[in-house]
């Protein structure tokens, strides 16, 4: 039974990893107007202050839960209901479903309030997918598998020890403290053909990452202390400085893990 129970978690962390894979490719298609079965830009149903509710109701229920199942004291009570290991592809599934909703449910406003036509529109295409490749990349530089969950599930199937990564700045995070979010405001507001729905969208999202940010921020402030302190005085937020931003010249542990976006509590799944 214990064998079971331990494939089961991780058959749920490889059907969560499929799910974040799938809403990642309808996301970078759904805001491109290209190869996603829905589009941000499609021909509208209603109208437009109606489909704005709609399209506001889908995207709060995402930064809710994102909020909130991203908060210490929520982690340590749904490890009381789900087993440590598949926490973080609990966050990761329901994360990926709510966007998949998002996608399904949204009421395009395909009114156009500016368009840019070529040589310019491909520099912008070019933008928008430097934008999404910063938002994978970043992934794997904060341990993609840890991340996504995957990690967790494939240490509790071998019973094998899980120690969460530690605090260590490499590739971006030298310059930037939330690279991540860089590429998905990049890639929110890359778009030769802007529409009412697609700026709706960039604008809320946009502003849901500041806000995000925020807490994210008290959270690493709170369990990292004084490290962070220096770290965050030292690098900026979202927008890389033309300043150095050279890392302290105390050696960093041999094998030590990137910083990381998304910080996990003591209580560690």
């Amino acid at each position: 039974m214990r064998t079971f129970s331990r494939l089961a978690i991780a058959g749920y962390a490889v059907v969560a990893y499929g799910a974040f894979v799938l809403s990642a490719v309808w996301a970078a298609g759904f805001l491109a107007d290209r190869g996603a079965p829905t589009s941000v830009d499609g021909p509208a149903t209603r109208p437009a202050w109606a489909a704005l509710a709609v399209d506001a109701a889908l995207l709060l229920a995402f930064a809710v839960q994102h909020t909130i199942m991203a908060r210490a004291g929520f982690k340590r009570w749904l490890t009381r209901v789900v087993p440590r290991a598949a926490e973080r592809s609990t966050f990761v599934l329901v994360a990926s479903l709510l966007l998949l909703a998002t996608f399904v449910w949204w009421q395009p406003v395909p009114t156009v309030l500016w368009q840019v036509a070529p040589p310019w529109s491909i520099m912008i295409w070019l933008l928008y997918a430097a934008g999404w490749a910063l938002v994978v990349w970043s992934t794997f530089m904060v341990d993609h598998a840890d991340f996504l969950g995957l990690k967790q599930a494939y240490r509790h199937l071998r019973r094998a020890h899980y120690e969460p990564p530690g605090f260590s700045e490499r590739w971006l995070y030298r310059w930037i403290r939330h690279p991540m979010m860089l590429g998905l405001v990049v890639a929110f507001w890359a778009a030769p053909r802007m529409t009412v729905g697609h700026l709706f969208f960039a604008v809320a999202s946009t502003a849901y990452i500041a806000v995000g940010i925020r807490f994210e921020e008290r959270d690493l402030r709170a369990d990292l202390g004084a490290e962070y302190e220096r770290y965050a005085a030292r690098v900026p937020a979202v927008v890389p400085s033309l300043r150095t931003n050279a890392a302290p010249s105390s050696p960093e542990p041999e094998g030590a893990p990137f910083v990381q976006a998304r910080r996990t509590p003591r209580v560690r799944p």
